[in-house]
């Protein structure tokens, strides 16, 4: 079982693919692209991404390697979602995101992709897409929105829709929900809607404080359409076993979020019969008493924040090394040259993107969330 990196350039784009092979037979991949000539139109920037991702996933990846989740990062969703969508819908069904967190290397588009081999890919009828294989089914979902009238009414209807999609599925949110990304529209106002509607559906879920949350990311993110305060990605599993879950803590590091009012775990670890994938929410740069550490220090609370990262994999038996793509969020982007540098100094292997996108309280300036995968000998759970 191996997990290998490997960085190289191709026609003005940066690749960065992060793989991990386990003794079960599937393989997983983590494609992180940018642009390295921001000077470009955004359709030549997007027509060169798209070239560079077709010779990565023919060249690089086994020819049996499908793409489960895409997620693109824009600088003005509303000029440039249209072209993504068009390509997309010409080229896969895969599930996708697309969202405004402008690339903070001065670029217009960046994509986070996911693919694994051995797996069947459907889309089912709920909107939700499968992922099956060795008894395990797998359903991601991008970009799901609504227009109702504010920031609450929009997640209360989000979740309660997602979750009439996992009933149809024999799923509970509860049970088989392991991760969420809210990217939330002005996040310095409409954040205080999504977690009132997020701990008032929770509850209805038997998600308290008393059982347990769901790893999440709730980060600044614009839609195309601005009446879309709120959109939802999420992932979910059936075929697990109650014991196959486990969540993160850190405490002498981090604080349990429902101590500040929010509704969340800070990381959760699956273990397969062959391997632990391990999804780290945005962290910032907090302590376990629940308050900002450094304010106004961006490179000590970048520091902290991947302090914390670190104490969140350690316990899940991992660490730094076996991160396999990790998306950095910045509040103002005059941040990025000595984030940028801090990271390429101190973590030079590290598979990311700098995006811009303000964390939930102001005074967080950086927040990061990351997957992490390692091997593992369970013999009494299958391989993924």
């Amino acid at each position: 079982m191996t997990l290998t990196t490997k960085t190289y350039e191709h026609d003005t784009i940066h690749v960065q693919i992060c793989s991990f092979t386990g003794k079960g037979g599937v393989a997983e991949y983590q494609l992180l692209m940018s642009v390295t000539d921001p000077c470009l139109p955004f359709r030549s920037q997007l027509e060169n991404l798209q070239k560079a991702y077709a010779k990565a996933v023919t060249e690089e990846l086994p020819a049996h390697a499908m793409a489960v989740f895409r997620r693109y990062f824009l600088s003005d969703a509303a000029n440039q979602a249209d072209l993504v969508t068009e390509w997309e819908c010409e080229s896969s069904c895969c599930p996708l995101s697309i969202v405004q967190q402008a690339p903070l290397n001065g670029s217009k588009i960046a994509l986070w992709a996911y693919l694994q081999t051995e797996m069947n890919v459907q889309n089912c009828n709920n909107g939700l897409a499968e992922v099956s294989h060795n008894g395990y089914r797998h359903f991601w979902e991008g970009g799901a929105a609504n227009k109702a009238s504010n920031s609450e009414y929009q997640t209360r209807l989000l979740l309660n829709n997602y979750i009439l999609q996992l009933t149809e599925e024999h799923c509970t949110l509860a049970a088989n929900c392991i991760r969420t990304w809210f990217f939330v529209q002005n996040v310095d106002v409409n954040y205080s809607g999504v977690v009132k509607a997020r701990k008032e559906v929770f509850i209805t879920q038997g998600l308290t404080e008393k059982t347990h949350y769901i790893s999440s990311t709730g980060i600044e993110g614009r839609h195309a359409d601005p009446n879309v305060l709120v959109q939802m990605d999420s992932y979910a599993v059936d075929g697990l076993q109650p014991e196959q879950i486990r969540f993160l803590y850190a405490p002498t590091h981090l604080n349990p979020t429902y101590e500040y009012g929010v509704t969340f775990e800070r990381g959760t670890a699956v273990t397969y019969g062959d391997r632990k994938q391990i999804f780290i929410s945005g962290t910032a740069s907090i302590d376990n008493k629940g308050e900002i550490v450094y304010p106004g220090d961006i490179i000590k609370q970048t520091q902290r924040m991947l302090e914390n990262i670190e104490a969140l994999l350690q316990e899940a038996g991992a660490g730094m090394d076996d991160i396999t793509q990790a998306i950095v969020y910045l509040r103002d982007p005059a941040d990025y040259q000595v984030v940028s540098q801090y990271i390429e100094n101190h973590y030079p292997s590290l598979p990311h993107l700098i995006v811009h996108a303000p964390v939930c309280r102001p005074g967080w300036l950086i927040e990061t969330e990351c997957m992490a995968v390692i091997p593992a000998d369970a013999p009494q759970f299958a391989c993924l």
